[in-house]
């Protein structure tokens, strides 16, 4: 009896002292703490050839592109949003006999289906927004590095192009509430593009 008593004071403790072994997680992506809501302000610098609303949560820098250089670009502008990792490049040129539009068209054209192999889908839409600026927009599925791009014109002198990048690996389902929220800033800054008149 005195064993047995023993016994099941040993098997007692050994099942007690057993550390608890808590089950995995299920994948997740953080959070993305979006702005209550869309806010904007007027870009409206002097000098440049187009103005436009932006949202009040984004900063306007220069850009200085690798690939030419900045006195050639004077322009080109960055529309950062810290708050969210993102960028949105945004480029102009002018269009003239060494850059005719059915050029800088092809080139944009490219540079958007450049990033076809990592895009489930690429779908286009194109609007006027009545202050004689044609945009051309560009939204791409899947873990494309830019899912979102878009192109400006007047189809005589201006071309502007902007492409949505963020300063991480891409992932649609973790980026997808930061993309569907700039969407809308985008389409408004689109919506709210003025070229300037020559003085």
């Amino acid at each position: 009896m005195y064993r047995i008593a023993i016994s099941l004071v040993l098997i007692v403790f050994a099942v007690s002292c057993k550390p608890t072994v808590y089950p995995p997680k299920p994948p997740g992506y953080f959070k993305i703490d979006t702005p209550e809501k869309h806010a904007y302000r007027l870009f409206d610098k002097e000098g440049y050839p187009y103005t436009f609303e932006y949202p009040v949560y984004a900063e306007i820098t220069p850009d200085s592109s690798f690939f030419e250089e900045k006195a050639d670009n004077p322009y080109w502008i960055n529309i950062n949003f810290p708050s969210l990792g993102g960028i949105i490049n945004f480029t102009y040129k002018e269009i003239n006999a060494n850059q005719p539009l059915s050029y800088l068209v092809k080139r944009a054209y490219d540079l958007s289906f450049f990033h076809h192999d990592k895009a489930q889908y690429i779908d286009n839409m194109f609007f006027d927004n009545g202050q004689n600026v044609y945009v051309v927009t560009y939204k791409l599925g899947g873990d494309a590095a830019s899912k979102y791009q878009f192109t400006a014109t007047d189809s005589v002198k201006h071309f502007i192009r902007g492409a949505l990048y963020f300063d991480v690996t891409p992932n649609a389902d973790s980026l997808q509430p930061a993309y569907d929220f700039l969407e809308r800033d985008v389409m408004h800054m689109m919506e709210t593009l003025r070229w300037r008149k020559a003085s």
